[in-house]
């Protein structure tokens, strides 16, 4: 079976001195959809002006990605397995760290998700653990990246039917 293939389109025009290490990191992210997303170097690693603060930087994509993957799989899964959730909200982090002389990586990320579902009572407090393992487990955003990826649920709300 041949794989998939998932396209995105990066541009940036030089705005700015770039010999001198003073031009602006902001740049456009197109997806086949059309969507057009200002992106940047995070300020954190280059300093404004030269950065965009307002912008999505590849650090933050990829923490709202894994979450974001997270997030259907287990949407999927709890479906399936007959729970109506009414509503999934993550505040996804990811840590930046040193791994050699001169690198830098997101060695870990942390999904906080929290699910409300609409039932009559609590559910058993061993589904959510059982699903997320299952969501992380079927991710293919986890199962593309080295880093560590923890997922630390809040705890599940129910609103009535």
């Amino acid at each position: 079976m041949a794989g998939h293939y998932y396209t995105a389109v990066v541009e940036w025009a030089c705005d700015g001195d770039y010999a001198a290490n003073k031009y602006s990191r902001g740049h456009i992210w197109q997806f086949d959809g059309g969507l057009k997303i200002p992106a940047s170097a995070s300020p954190t690693v280059v300093p404004q002006p030269y950065s965009i603060e307002a912008a999505v930087d590849p650090e933050e994509a990829l923490v709202a990605a894994i979450s974001s993957c997270h997030m259907m799989s287990f949407l999927d899964l709890a479906r399936r397995a007959g729970y109506v959730v009414a509503s999934y909200r993550d505040s996804a982090k990811g840590e930046m760290s040193r791994i050699a002389r001169g690198k830098m990586a997101i060695t870990k990320v942390v999904l906080k998700p929290e699910i409300v579902l609409v039932a009559d009572s609590d559910p058993d407090p061993s589904w959510i653990t059982d699903l997320h393992e299952k969501a992380h487990d079927v991710c293919f955003i986890a199962n593309s990246v080295k880093c560590e990826i923890v997922v630390d649920p809040e705890p599940v709300r129910t609103v009535a039917p």
